[in-house]
């Protein structure tokens, strides 16, 4: 049997409200915004993607760590979230294949948690409050010493983090004799998204997100990814300059999440921060090209504003989120480009949308076909 260290934890939020509960993971503090995930599986893929960086989870599931850890659920190399937040947490787990326990994968990667809080009740003063930050401590408990740490942690608006999660080197994946070569900027992407564009026979070469236009052109490639990733789109005016540039090649480009949110921002709209942001496998979207409604994955907490949308000619609005009416898809109408806010690569799934991945596909043979002709 395992154990599960005994020490009392606190989890504090902005506003001041207090949370009691255990120690789980590493005995230590962590700081970052509060978010809650509504999915009821996929706890390991959630914990390493990087577009978490910065931001302590609330799993609303009731059980976390039944099934353990395994190698191959990963979407980067560590744990990306800052922290972690749960009612029930298993020190032991029962799954064929399972190769460790929750308990030690947080504490491999020094990460801190809390468990055994109302996480029901968190969610619901979340909820009507909206985000902010917080912090948890198994190491520290007077609460005046946690609000001084707390207000030193800076803001999710105005903060760019995908410098943090980015690759330090360019490095390729797929068939060398893929029959579509794909550069992949790099914003903290999820291994899964270069899983599926090889699945469906593309040639990857994976790129820094301070590559320059130059550098990523010199590999000629057919086309372009720009991947999810954490942080508030707005602050990145060297990337969103980098997407402009790209998509000015007139190659097929396909963004996910903040890719998405970049392309758009490349292209004159505005983004915004949500008051809650979607943070679930559930979440329903409606394709406005053919009618049927997906259920998605998503991880976001800024979204593009639909006024500035509007507003732009070039730029039409391709899926919509059935609960709030939030923008989850846009294309050019004079370029080979569209995006999606939601996750079409969501593993452990679900799967409705892995069809834009097919999209994409046939875009880049259609532009490599209009080069011949």
């Amino acid at each position: 049997m395992n154990k599960l260290p005994e020490q009392p934890a606190i989890l504090l939020l902005e506003d001041g409200t207090v949370f009691h509960g255990l120690a789980a993971g590493k005995v230590g503090t962590a700081t970052g915004e509060i978010a809650f995930n509504t999915g009821m599986t996929g706890y390991q893929e959630i914990f390493t993607d990087p577009s978490y960086y910065g931001q302590i989870v609330v799993m609303a599931t009731a059980h976390i760590g039944n099934y353990g850890t395994h190698t191959e659920e990963i979407e980067s190399d560590s744990m990306k979230i800052a922290g972690l937040v749960t009612k029930k947490f298993s020190a032991n787990f029962s799954r064929e294949g399972g190769e460790m326990s929750l308990q030690n994968y947080l504490e491999r990667d020094e990460k801190v948690g809390i468990r055994d809080v109302d996480t029901r009740a968190l969610i619901r003063h979340i909820r009507n409050k909206g985000a902010m930050n917080a912090i948890v401590s198994s190491e520290e408990t007077n609460i005046n010493k946690l609000k001084t740490l707390l207000a030193e942690v800076p803001s999710m608006v105005g903060l760019e983090l995908s410098s943090r999660v980015t690759c330090s080197e360019p490095f390729e994946m797929g068939d060398p004799e893929g029959h579509c070569k794909v550069a992949v900027l790099d914003l903290g992407v999820k291994k899964n998204i270069l899983r599926c564009l090889c699945d469906v026979g593309c040639k990857l070469r994976v790129f820094p997100m301070n590559s320059s236009r130059e550098e990523m052109e010199a590999w000629s490639p057919d086309a372009y990814m720009i991947s999810n990733g954490p942080g508030d789109p707005s602050a990145m005016p060297n990337t969103i300059q980098l997407v402009k540039e790209i998509i000015d090649l007139d190659k097929p480009v396909f963004g996910i999440c903040l890719g998405h949110q970049v392309i758009a921002l490349s292209q004159g709209a505005k983004t915004e921060k949500m008051f809650n942001g979607h943070r679930g496998i559930n979440h329903p979207i409606k394709n406005l090209s053919t009618g049927k409604s997906e259920i998605t994955s998503q991880n976001h907490g800024f979204v593009v504003n639909r006024d500035s949308i509007e507003e732009q000619s070039d730029m039409y609005i391709t899926h919509v989120h059935l609960n709030d009416n939030t923008i989850a898809g846009l294309a050019l109408k004079s370029k080979p480009v569209f995006s999606v806010q939601y996750h079409p690569e969501a593993s452990a799934g679900p799967h409705d949308s892995r069809y834009l991945f097919l999209d994409f596909i046939k875009n880049i043979k259609e532009s490599k076909q209009n080069l011949t002709i």
